[in-house]
């Protein structure tokens, strides 16, 4: 299987993607993926770690990079020799079968949609963010693709977060929910209220109602859905809430000396917590909707997030995650 891997995009490129690109190499034997940048630079990168006879790691040169602070939908059209926009247009082409990117989330989503194109029928694409809640994976969408939504955008996410957790993750019915104000029908706004009707009219056996933001934590849904804006600031608040809880313990820890004996009783118990919430394991959000495998990677992103990405852009290829999604719309009458 080909991939192709922005080596420009992120805080730590390209050091920390070609490392990543190594790892993956290491764990799938089927992947061959092509390191999409500024020739020199990552022939350069490749011979300081070591890895620049990896039979399964071919370069592309790109001329330009996007920057973080860039206008997406600008930059994606300008910059044609960008490194994302020619991973992205190997996708098109159909020389690779997925693409990863660290960088720009905006350019991302807009290269998904401008590049790549959308699924028939999709009216907006939507980044899914798999959160480790209290007792499964729950996938948050959108979480930036879609700022402003109309209730058949969150209609769409719904079809396509189910699609993605029954295909992808293995969850037999997921359960789906909309992000509200309240579980009471008579809370959210017109767009939320209006969408609740169609994904009840649409024969949606699996929707549950509404969910408030104090349940997402612990697991009640498969997969919740929500605009962009809202979507993006759960995710970010989390985040915030998961490492000041960390900072937090070693705070106090440093202040006393008997809490300080029990840690050492209780370092196998955090260790497997602090696992269960490291974005490193669950690599990237893939972004539905778009007639390809994308995958946004956490612009922090090192070796292993961008490995367990790459992971992601693999299975959701090779289970065919485009074709379920079409599939899906066309058994609702909801392709053209």
């Amino acid at each position: 299987m080909h991939l192709a891997l922005d080596v420009m995009g992120g805080d730590h490129a390209p050091t920390e993607i070609c490392r990543g690109a190594v790892l993956a190499c290491r764990e799938f034997q089927d992947l061959e993926i092509a390191l999409v940048g500024q020739g020199p630079v990552v022939e350069r990168t490749l011979e300081e770690i070591g890895h620049k006879d990896e039979k399964r790691l071919h370069i592309v040169h790109a001329e330009e990079t996007i920057g973080m602070d860039e206008s997406p939908s600008v930059a994606i059209r300008k910059k044609r020799q960008s490194s994302m926009r020619i991973a992205m247009e190997m996708v098109r082409s159909r020389e690779a079968e997925g693409c990863v990117s660290a960088g720009n989330t905006g350019a991302i989503v807009a290269g998904g949609v401008l590049v790549v194109g959308r699924i028939p029928g999709i009216e907006r694409p939507a980044l899914g963010a798999p959160l480790p809640v209290l007792n499964r994976v729950s996938l948050l969408l959108d979480v930036g693709a879609t700022v402003r939504c109309k209730p058949i955008h969150l209609y769409q996410f719904a079809v396509m977060g189910e699609v993605y957790m029954r295909c992808i993750m293995g969850v037999q019915r997921p359960e789906i929910a909309l992000l509200s104000n309240g579980e009471e029908e008579i809370k959210g706004d017109e767009v939320v209220m209006e969408a609740r009707e169609l994904l009840r009219k649409n024969s949606f056996h699996s929707f549950v109602g509404y969910v408030e933001g104090k349940d997402v934590p612990k697991g009640a849904a498969d997969v919740v859905v929500c605009d962009g804006f809202t979507g993006n600031i759960l995710l970010k608040f989390g985040e915030g809430i998961v490492h000041g809880v960390y900072d937090l313990l070693r705070e106090e820890l440093s202040r006393r000396l008997l809490p300080k004996i029990g840690m050492v009783f209780m370092i196998p118990m955090f260790k497997d917590m602090w696992r269960r919430f490291d974005y490193e394991q669950y690599g990237g959000t893939p972004l539905l909707g778009v007639d390809g495998a994308v995958v946004k990677a956490h612009g922090r992103s090192k070796a292993m997030a961008i490995s367990s990405a790459l992971r992601v852009a693999r299975d959701f290829a090779q289970r065919k995650g485009v074709a379920m999604i079409r599939e899906e719309l066309l058994q609702r009458g909801d392709a053209p």
